[in-house]
């Protein structure tokens, strides 16, 4: 695989576990305006994975369809952490900022790699609406913990 699209992949993966761990999130919590706050970020992960896969496979590549043994464990300790919580959205919503962090960084970095044009358009593509899930997920966790 090009480095190209293995970047392209990585950037796939973490968004999956992103995905993933927003519909955990809508799955555990009972506050109305948190799932369609999470709802949201599902739809534009949604967007995300399939706007990268496109790149990847105009390459002739495959397109990464897992998520990240990190992300992975990541959710599964903050199901843990938030069953024992008397604060169980403040929880989740804490873990998912962080996975935005992630997230986020590593669009950053893949920015920053040079390289690869056609790569690089299509990182800059989606970066504004990686920073804007970054950005509503941290102010919601400030809400949150206010």
């Amino acid at each position: 695989m090009t480095k190209p699209a293995t970047t392209l992949n990585e950037l796939i993966e973490i968004s999956r576990d992103g995905l993933n761990f927003y519909e955990d999130a809508i799955r555990h919590t009972a506050n109305p305006q948190l799932k369609i706050v999470f709802r949201g970020m599902v739809d534009a992960k949604n967007q995300l994975i399939s706007a990268l896969s496109e790149r990847v496979r105009e390459r002739g590549e495959k397109p990464s369809d897992d998520g990240t043994l990190s992300g992975s464990i990541r959710k599964a300790y903050t199901d843990v952490r938030a069953r024992f919580s008397d604060k169980k959205d403040a929880t989740y919503v804490a873990e998912l900022e962080q996975l935005e962090d992630r997230l986020l960084a590593a669009f950053e970095d893949a920015a920053n790699e040079g390289g690869d044009p056609d790569m690089h358009r299509a990182i800059m593509k989606n970066l504004p609406k990686v920073r804007l899930c970054h950005e509503q997920m941290r102010n919601l966790k400030m809400d949150l913990a206010a």
